[in-house]
């Protein structure tokens, strides 16, 4: 069920900027014990929102590893997002119009600290397995290092400690398409829209590889010239995301994505921070992903002082943490059996 909370304290961001209050929407599945023992948060990735049955079946709802019958299933819609929660979309209460391209920027601490203000409105006191794929994972890390005695486990898949020189490359170049449509400035919530198609084309080539668009989207007839069925295919994900999603939200999203370092403020480097990280942690990788590949997966497994590492074969590059769902699900289960 989709709740909204809202809190009229000023929120202090990593950069100084205030909001003046803050919104979070947020969805809970099943019934939290009277032992507190039973939460599982699961934070969401780039354009998800908090309907995590939703956009993560099999792996979250009845018969999956994370079911509502056994878990009260938390999951809140990051802050920046245009999907309920503080962000370019809301209306400014010092203006009474929305915030649009003045919102300011936020980093996954703040998005973290706001998921902190929604667990202790929640009386949550404990979360036994916080997780999350992708810019999900980014807070999942974040989290265990701002609320260690909080965060019993974690699970981790398609992500990594720190943004990578190519990941923040290829969030640049979908700004880049998103600033040179004429409307971007725009205080409008249509602003943009054309640069979102391109930015979103340009990341389904990431998301994605090679084998997966060959096997997937290759002609059967030699002879055409034009109206390919892989052009076809970019074009139709470009327009289903327009259609549900705001570039202003977007770039600003992709910005907080880029500020993804755990070590920022607390150690010389990564790999020092992960040595601090108890928790037992399942982490899984996807052979094909070039987003986040992992290697980068392999690296944190080799760091963190309780961790286990399981990596899937998949096609699906990027979007296999979602499109495995079965094997995803599979994995959990035997983890937390054993």
């Amino acid at each position: 069920m989709l709740h909204r909370f809202v809190s009229k304290e000023e929120f202090v961001l990593e950069n100084g900027e205030v909001l003046p209050e803050l919104e979070i929407a947020y969805y809970t599945y099943g019934t939290l014990h009277e032992s507190g023992t039973n939460v599982v948060w699961v934070c969401h990735a780039l354009t998800a929102n908090a309907d995590a049955a939703a956009w993560w079946p099999g792996v979250v709802g009845a018969h999956a590893a994370i079911d509502p019958s056994k878990y009260f299933i938390v999951c809140a819609n990051i802050i920046g997002s245009c999907y309920g929660s503080s962000g370019p979309l809301s209306n400014d209460p010092r203006t009474g119009q929305p915030y649009y391209r003045q919102f300011p920027l936020v980093t996954i601490r703040d998005q973290v600290r706001a998921h902190i203000l929604l667990r202790k409105h929640l009386g949550i006191t404990a979360i036994a397995i916080c997780m999350g794929g992708s810019m999900g994972g980014y807070q999942v890390l974040e989290w265990a290092l701002m609320e260690p005695a909080q965060i019993k486990r974690l699970f981790l898949i398609a992500t990594s400690a720190a943004e990578s020189a190519w990941g923040i490359a290829i969030h640049e170049s979908q700004r880049l398409a998103i600033e040179a449509d004429a409307s971007w400035q725009e205080p409008r919530p249509d602003a943009g829209k054309s640069g979102l198609r391109t930015a979103r084309a340009i990341g389904m080539l990431t998301y994605r590889n090679y084998t997966a668009m060959v096997q997937q989207q290759s002609d059967t007839d030699i002879n055409k010239t034009d109206g390919f069925k892989a052009a076809s295919y970019i074009r139709y994900q470009a327009d289903k995301l327009v259609s549900r999603f705001n570039a202003q939200s977007y770039w600003l999203l992709t910005k907080a994505m880029d500020s993804h370092q755990i070590a920022r403020h607390r150690a010389d480097n990564a790999a020092a921070v992960l040595k601090t990280i108890q928790q037992p942690t399942l982490l899984m990788g996807i052979t094909s992903d070039l987003l986040c590949p992992p290697e980068e997966q392999r690296k944190m497994a080799a760091i963190l002082p309780n961790a286990s590492y399981i990596e899937i074969d998949s096609p699906y590059g990027h979007d296999g943490f979602l499109v495995e769902a079965p094997k995803v699900s599979a994995a959990i289960l035997h983890w937390l059996e054993a």
